[in-house]
């Protein structure tokens, strides 16, 4: 039968290897023992809903360039939003590479996409940061990774419902919506890329 990793040393391995190179294996591995071992917290990969209005504050992109948070979100094109921390060295990383893994599965899709991986650090992770950690997990067109002021990064995670006092208490967690309305599609934990990609599929009309 096969032996299936536990949260903690997935971590583990992952500082004390290259953290990039956490695969989707790996992830799905988590979300299945987290599934089956610990029954008193929600599935990976059940999503639930919310009506969720972002505020319009502006952020700088990896590339330094300015740009309002609505212009970035309201150009028809389905969205997938996840928080994140250059500095981070746990579940991060394994968002990132999931994030990874989904732009690649969505292939020919990905330019139809639009990634958005919003700094819960912002002080710390400048354009340069951000450019370099997008760099590492290999950030196609279509995912972008923002930062701004403390402020605005906090109204950000106090709408969707994801705000951590202490940014080394935030949990993985993937909003999707169809980049059309204020609904969005709940993920928490580190669910798998098929997971997600299941879940734009039925955004964008797919069979």
């Amino acid at each position: 039968m096969k032996k299936y990793l536990t949260l903690s040393a997935l971590l583990t391995a992952c500082l004390l290897a290259n953290v990039s190179s956490v695969s989707a294996r790996d992830v799905d591995a988590w979300a299945y023992d987290h599934h089956n071992h610990h029954h008193e917290m929600h599935a990976a990969g059940e999503p639930s809903t919310l009506n969720a209005t972002l505020p319009n504050v502006q952020l700088l992109t990896q590339d330094g360039n300015k740009v309002m948070l609505q212009d970035a979100i309201s150009d028809g094109r389905p969205l997938v939003l996840s928080f994140i921390f250059t500095s981070c060295q746990t579940v991060c990383p394994m968002t990132s590479q999931t994030l990874l893994q989904l732009q690649k599965k969505l292939g020919a899709d990905a330019d139809r996409v639009h990634i958005l991986s919003i700094s819960i650090d912002p002080e710390f992770d400048t354009p340069s940061r951000l450019k370099a950690y997008a760099a590492k997990y290999h950030a196609g067109a279509g995912w972008d990774h923002y930062t701004g002021t403390e402020d605005d990064s906090r109204q950000i995670q106090v709408a969707m419902g994801a705000y951590r006092a202490d940014k080394m208490n935030h949990s993985p967690v993937y909003f999707l919506s169809d980049g059309k309305s204020a609904d969005w599609v709940r993920y928490e934990g580190l669910v798998s890329p098929d997971t997600l990609l299941h879940g734009l599929h039925a955004l964008m009309g797919a069979h």
